[in-house]
């Protein structure tokens, strides 16, 4: 079901890719393409190809773009599209085909359509699709050479031919030379001056341009410091180096990448992981080069197949870096502040970097390559109702989770919410009628007390500014801490804490969509928002305040939800009554903030409430987990020693979960040297473990 559901996830996405260039207007799609064969592009012409700025590839590219110039013309960018679509299809069957051994029989089921889905979704590959690119045809070369059947001459081939079209890629010859593949290196080398010398003699002057006036296509296309050159150089640039001074500097950085990325990728050919061997390779030709585009950035993203960290919990860190790097903008990686906005900006060097000099990959030969140190699990928890709970194949972690991996999921999550809530419906009438609603609900119910509470704080200066800083600040403030404290002092609670969390914010977002509700401060109806004045609900956009966030997203009320989240988890965890007391009064105190402010009906904060009912509830029906886990971690040398045994070619014995305490695991042999004597009784020696969660 998974294979299945993996292939049509990446049938859709590759279908959504070619219609979402297809169905651009026409001066709008596959722009770099046009600038090559449209009307007056550089391809139809018989001066030079560099006569402008648009055409950045090399003589050989153009040579080779030339016969396919009609044929691209009259087909509207149709056929290039489906073949770029093919090429992307190819490049993930091969590079699942070229992991590194063994692989599980699961494992090379999942990776081709896995690796397709990624490869759609990746930002050089949507470039590709928009610009019209051929940026997948190097990428897919040199991943052809580490093929088990590609022969040596093949790959050497294959090698000039992707140093043709990307110059930087003979670097892969080095690689070759330096692992002992001496006849294919110098194959590439060969092949490469070939089709240069060819584009040579049927475009002269275009390659003196080339080579000799731009320097291997320094200068060409847009500015080196613009952001979309990913490379030393652009970085230098953007930070205000010039001239002489950033030209020694980047020399010198050059050479130290080079040195210490071929080593890197010298060592792990020679440890059989050839792919890992590529990327790395790939990453440091982006770095070095002059320019390094969106679209030539795919050697970062198969990056993603080596193998980091010992601990079960860290295997998902550097995968989900990667593929968080290749897929946002920088604003959905980071947020929007001024340190952080420098380290988003150039995130796509930082992660090629990072693949070529820093990240200690795992060598095949590690005790810990197929065994990494698992994760202490339990059995999910029976209830009074035998189908409870649903998910009954998840086991629940003890341990803390890996910390990086959880800032990464909050911010992309807290990214995907703000995204939802900005993109939720907003239409006046609809979100008033809504309020209209609401109000006279509260009428029946006799629990509509809004407008009378907010003009007793509107005339109360002192509660007023008391209650704006509130809402302000302790809707993120109060959570942000406390998650915080349970991740360092509680990590089981911690885990039992964030899903329903998780849940409620979820819920919360269905209800932005689909009863979009105007706040009483913009129903006209005389209330007074005292944060930021009067709004002219006259203007559209009702001032500046409506550019931030989606006002029409008031039903639930997250501060409420939240804050009961927080009251509740408090009062659970506090060794202290009088921090009970507090917890059990956050929620209270933020439902008067939100009313006095004008922000909030109280139908809101009933709703928030609701949202995190269910959200405990849903935990409890999928995961069977009810109440606060006890904080009993297991020891460590029950997870090392697990390790070992398995690095030593032990079977451990199967271990299960009753009443807080392990039964005895089944009996292991362990191996007998000659010093040991024959066992008694002719049986081998056996050892019974009794250990503790």
């Amino acid at each position: 079901m998974v294979l299945g559901a993996l292939w049509l996830l990446a049938g859709v996405l590759a279908a959504r890719q070619a219609a979402a260039v297809l169905r651009l207007p026409p001066d709008e799609r596959l722009t770099d393409l046009e600038t090559w064969i449209g009307e007056h592009g550089v391809l139809h012409v018989r001066g030079s190809l560099y006569d402008g700025d648009a055409f950045t590839g090399t003589p050989f590219s153009g040579l080779v773009l030339k016969p396919l110039t009609r044929a691209a013309e009259q087909s509207l960018g149709v056929a290039w599209t489906f073949g770029t679509l093919l090429l992307v299809v190819v490049l993930g069957l091969v590079a699942a085909r070229a992991l590194p051994g063994p692989v599980s029989r699961r494992t090379s089921l999942l990776a081709a359509p896995l690796g397709i889905c990624l490869l759609v979704l990746s930002l050089p590959v949507r470039s590709t699709f928009t610009l019209g690119q051929t940026s997948v045809i190097p990428v897919l070369l040199v991943v052809l050479t580490v093929m088990p059947r590609t022969s040596g001459r093949q790959a050497g081939v294959l090698i000039g031919v992707a140093a043709a079209l990307q110059p930087a890629l003979l670097l892969f010859a080095v690689v070759m030379w330096l692992v002992g593949r001496r006849r294919a290196a110098a194959l590439a080398g060969a092949t490469f001056a070939a089709c240069t010398a060819l584009a040579w003699a049927a475009m002269p002057q275009d390659s003196w341009t080339y080579w000799a006036h731009h320097i291997g296509g320094a200068g060409l296309g847009a500015p080196a410091d613009s952001l979309a050159n990913q490379s030393l150089h652009g970085l230098l640039l953007r930070i205000g180096l010039a001239g002489p001074a950033e030209l020694g500097l980047l020399a010198l950085l050059a050479v130290t990448v080079v040195v210490v990325g071929l080593r890197r990728a010298v060592r792990y050919a020679q440890d059989g992981q050839l792919l890992l061997a590529a990327a790395i390779t790939g990453c440091v030709a982006l770095a070095v080069s002059p320019t390094s585009w969106q679209y030539q950035q795919l050697w970062i993203l198969l990056a993603v197949v080596g193998r980091v960290g010992k601990r079960a919990s860290d295997r998902l860190v550097w995968p989900m870096l990667v593929v968080l790097v290749m897929s946002l903008n920088r604003t959905a990686l980071l947020p929007d502040i001024e340190v952080l906005g420098h380290i988003g900006y150039n995130a796509p060097l930082l992660a090629a970097l990072a693949a070529a000099c820093v990240v200690p990959f795992l060598s095949r030969a590690s005790p810990v390559w197929d065994s990494p140190v698992p994760t202490p699990v339990v059995e999910p928890a029976k209830s009074r109702f035998s189908w409870v709970p649903l998910l009954r194949f998840l086991r629940r972690p003890l341990s803390r989770p890996n910390l990086m991996l959880e800032l990464m999921l909050i911010r992309v999550g807290y990214f995907a919410y703000s995204w939802i809530r900005g993109h939720a419906p907003d239409e006046r009438g609809v979100a008033e009628g809504h309020g209209d609603q609401v109000l006279t609900l509260e009428g029946w119910l006799h629990i509509d007390i809004e407008h009378w509470f907010n003009g007793i704080v509107a005339d109360t200066s002192w509660l007023a500014h008391s209650m704006n800083w509130y809402y302000s600040t302790f809707h993120f403030l109060i959570p942000l801490s406390l998650l915080g404290w349970l991740y360092l002092r509680r990590p089981a609670t911690y885990r039992w804490a964030r899903t329903p969390l998780a849940f409620a914010t979820l819920l919360a977002l269905v209800g932005f969509w689909l009863y979009p509700l105007a706040p009483p401060r913009l129903m006209g109806l005389g209330y007074v928002d005292t944060a930021h004045g009067p709004q002219d609900l006259r203007n559209p956009d009702f001032g500046a305040l409506t550019k931030l966030s989606n006002q029409y997203a008031a039903m639930p009320s997250l501060h409420v939800g939240w804050s009961l989240w927080c009251g509740v988890v408090i009062a659970i965890v506090a060794p202290y009554v009088w921090a009970k007391v507090l917890g059990a009064l956050y929620p209270l105190l933020t439902t008067a903030v939100i009313v006095g402010t004008a922000n909030h009906y109280l139908l809101d904060a009933i709703g928030g409430a609701v949202i995190v009912s269910a959200g405990f509830g849903l935990q409890y029906l999928l995961l069977g987990v009810g109440t606060c886990p006890h904080e009993e971690a297991p020891p460590l040398s029950a997870t090392m020693g697990a390790a070992v045994a398995r690095a030593r070619g032990l079977v451990p014995g199967l271990v299960r979960q009753r009443g807080g305490r392990h039964d005895d695991a089944e009996p292991v042999e362990e191996p007998q040297s000659a010093a040991d004597g024959p066992p008694k009784g002719g049986s081998p020696r056996v050892e019974r473990h009794d250990q503790r969660v």
